[in-house]
C-alpha cells in the first residue's frame, strides 16, 4: 500500500472517472464530475438546498502527512473531507474538500493536507457514491469499503487543536453530520 504524504487531486479525479466508467457506480445515463474547493464549508443555505446540494462529511479516512517544516511525518485514521453534491437534470456535480492537520512536533500551526492511498481513495468514493444513489436516485444506502474502526490508529486521541476540521466546527470528532438527507 502506497504511504504518499502528498495531496494529489488528480488521484481523485482519475479514482471518480474511473469508478464511474468502469464499476459503473452511477449508472444512470447522468454525467457527473468532481471539483475542488478548499474553502467550502459544511452549511447549505436554504437557496443552495433549493437548487439541489446535500452534503457528506466523511471522517473516517486514512491519510498520511508529512510537514514541509521539520519533516515529521505521520498517519492519521481521522482524516476528514468534505463533499457537497448535487444532480440537476443530468448533470451531477461532486465538490471535494479535504481537511488538514498542523504537526504536532514544531507546532508551526499550518496544516497540511493528506497523502492518500489509491485503495483509501476507491473506499471512501465508494461510499460517497452510496450518499449519491440514497440522495439523488432514492436506492438504499448500502456500507461500502472497509470498516475504519479495525484500524489501529483509530484508537489514539483525537487533537482538537491540530485538526482544521475542528477549527471550523466540521469535524465528526466534534459533531459534523455524518449525512445531510
Amino acid at each position: 500500500m502506497s504511504r504518499s504524504t502528498d495531496w494529489v487531486p488528480s488521484l481523485w479525479m482519475e479514482t471518480f472517472v474511473e469508478l464511474l466508467d468502469d464499476d459503473n457506480e452511477l449508472d444512470y445515463g447522468d454525467q457527473w464530475n468532481l471539483n475542488f474547493n478548499y474553502t467550502q464549508t459544511d452549511e447549505v443555505t436554504a437557496e443552495e438546498r433549493r437548487r439541489g446540494w446535500k452534503v457528506y462529511c466523511h471522517s473516517s479516512g486514512f491519510g498520511h502527512f508529512l510537514c514541509t517544516s521539520c519533516s515529521k511525518s505521520w498517519s492519521s485514521a481521522k482524516v476528514t473531507l468534505l463533499f457537497r453534491y448535487r444532480l440537476r437534470g443530468e448533470k451531477g456535480s461532486v465538490i471535494m474538500r479535504p481537511f488538514g492537520q498542523a504537526c504536532r512536533s514544531c507546532n508551526d500551526k499550518s496544516f497540511k493536507l493528506p497523502g492518500f492511498a489509491k485503495e483509501e481513495v476507491e473506499n471512501t468514493l465508494y461510499r460517497l457514491f452510496a450518499k449519491i444513489r440514497k440522495n439523488c436516485y432514492g436506492e438504499d444506502d448500502e456500507d461500502h469499503g472497509g470498516d475504519p474502526g479495525n484500524r489501529s490508529d483509530n484508537r489514539k486521541p483525537h487533537e482538537k487543536a491540530l485538526c482544521q476540521a475542528c477549527s471550523q466546527g466540521i469535524c465528526s470528532q466534534s459533531n459534523c453530520a455524518e449525512d445531510d438527507d
